[in-house]
């Protein structure tokens, strides 16, 4: 996922995302260890859109402190 794909997500929404990928992410790793993963440039990229998504996330969470919202 693009950046500008996430920033149009909620809250809400990214953490679901996250969850989403870290469990991608454990099942990517899970196949890599039994030998069934065929394509194991997937794990850097799911890795990184991981990264991303907890990024903009920190950018909504200090944006919302900044201006006294929650949520």
């Amino acid at each position: 996922m693009d950046p500008k794909a996430l920033r149009e997500l909620t809250v809400d929404e990214l953490r679901d995302k996250h969850r989403q990928f870290r469990e991608e992410l454990f099942n990517l790793r899970f196949q890599n260890a039994i030998g069934q993963l065929g394509n194991t440039s997937r794990i850097k990229e799911v890795r990184r859109t991981i990264a991303r998504v907890l990024t903009v996330l920190q950018e909504k969470e200090n944006a919302a402190r900044r201006t006294g919202v929650r949520g």
